[in-house]
C-alpha cells in the first residue's frame, strides 16, 4: 500500500471513529418518554437541569415517565405544551444531565447530512441517517427513516447539533419541528401565543379515495378542553377548517394562530364516514357539532 493510500485509509478510519463518537453523544442526550399506558416515544435533554423537550402527542396528559440513556427513571411533569406545533416541555428532578447541542435550523442547506436518534419498536437509542430534503419555518424535512418511537427525538446535523424535534412522517419524509420554533416555544413558557385545542393526534390519509389528502386522527381529548366542549370525539378525523381542506398537517397550527384567545374555529370532521362540522370556541362557551 502506497503512502497516499495509507493516509486515505487512516482518514476514513478516523472519520468512522468521529461519527461513532458523535452518534454516542446524541444517544446520551436522547431519552425514552412514556406518557400513556400504551405506546411512547423519545425526548431530548434540552438543559442539564432536567428540561426535556418532546412531542405533545407523546405526552397527552400532565405527567409522564422519562428514562435516561444510563437507565435511570424519573417521573416528569409537563410544564408546557403546544399541540398545534406538537411540542411539550417536561421537567425531571435531576441535574448535570448531558444536554444536547442546539444548532440553527435556519442555517440548514438541502443535501446536508441528517441524523435521527430515537427508540423505534423498543430499540433504545437507534440511529438513522439521511439528508436534509427541505428546510423551512414550519418544518425541517429529511430523507431519514423513522418509525413509531422516534417521535420527540432529535434530528441533528453533521456536527451533532440538534436542528429539529422529529414529529411525524409524511409522504416518506421525516418532518421535524425546527430548532428555532422549539426555542420560541420555550421562550413563550406559560404565555402560550395560541389557544389550546386540547387534543393529541397523528396525521393520516383523510380518505382511501384520496391518499394524499391529509387528516388529523384524534387520539386523545383533555377533559374540560375546548375540544371536549365542542363535542369532538376520539377517532374523529379533522380534515379542514373554515371551509378549506387541510393541505398539510401544519394548517391546524396556522388556524389556531389566527383564532387567538377568545376566538373560535369551524373544524371539518369525518366521524364514522360522515362529514361533520365542529364549532370550537376558545372561551367558556360550549361548541356546537352539526352535520355538514
Amino acid at each position: 500500500m502506497s503512502r497516499g493510500e495509507q493516509d486515505m485509509a487512516e482518514s476514513r478510519a478516523q472519520m468512522l471513529v468521529d461519527f461513532a463518537d458523535l452518534a454516542e453523544r446524541l444517544r446520551r442526550s436522547t431519552v425514552e418518554v412514556r406518557g400513556r399506558a400504551h405506546g411512547g416515544g423519545s425526548g431530548v435533554i434540552w438543559r442539564g437541569d432536567g428540561l426535556i423537550v418532546t412531542n405533545a402527542h407523546v405526552v397527552p396528559g400532565r405527567r409522564a415517565n422519562v428514562r435516561l440513556a444510563d437507565g435511570r427513571d424519573f417521573d416528569a411533569t409537563v410544564m408546557g405544551r403546544d399541540e398545534a406545533r406538537d411540542l411539550a416541555a417536561l421537567a425531571i428532578p435531576a441535574t448535570d444531565l448531558p444536554a444536547v447541542a442546539v444548532g440553527d435550523s435556519g442555517a440548514l442547506r438541502v443535501g446536508e447530512l441528517a441524523l435521527a436518534v430515537g427508540n423505534p419498536f423498543g430499540q433504545v437509542g437507534a440511529l438513522a441517517a439521511g439528508i436534509i430534503h427541505a428546510a423551512g419555518e414550519r418544518w425541517v424535512q429529511a430523507d431519514v427513516r423513522l418509525a413509531p418511537g422516534n417521535s420527540g427525538g432529535p434530528l441533528a446535523n453533521a456536527r451533532g447539533e440538534l436542528v429539529g424535534i422529529n414529529s411525524m412522517i409524511a409522504r416518506g419524509l421525516a418532518l421535524a419541528v425546527p430548532s428555532r420554533e422549539v426555542e420560541r416555544f420555550l421562550a413563550r413558557g406559560a404565555r402560550a401565543a395560541r389557544p389550546r385545542l386540547g387534543v393529541s393526534f397523528r396525521p393520516v390519509a383523510a380518505s382511501s379515495a384520496d391518499s394524499k389528502a391529509p387528516g388529523l386522527l384524534l387520539l386523545g381529548i383533555e377533559p374540560g378542553s375546548a375540544a371536549e366542549r365542542s363535542d369532538l370525539m376520539i377517532g374523529d378525523i379533522l380534515v379542514g377548517v373554515g371551509g378549506r381542506r387541510f393541505r398539510s398537517p401544519e394548517d391546524l397550527a396556522v388556524a389556531l394562530d389566527g383564532a387567538g384567545a377568545g376566538g373560535w374555529l369551524r373544524l371539518e370532521v369525518i366521524r364514522g364516514g360522515r362529514r361533520m362540522v365542529a364549532v370550537v370556541s376558545f372561551d367558556a362557551a360550549a361548541g356546537v357539532a352539526e352535520a355538514a
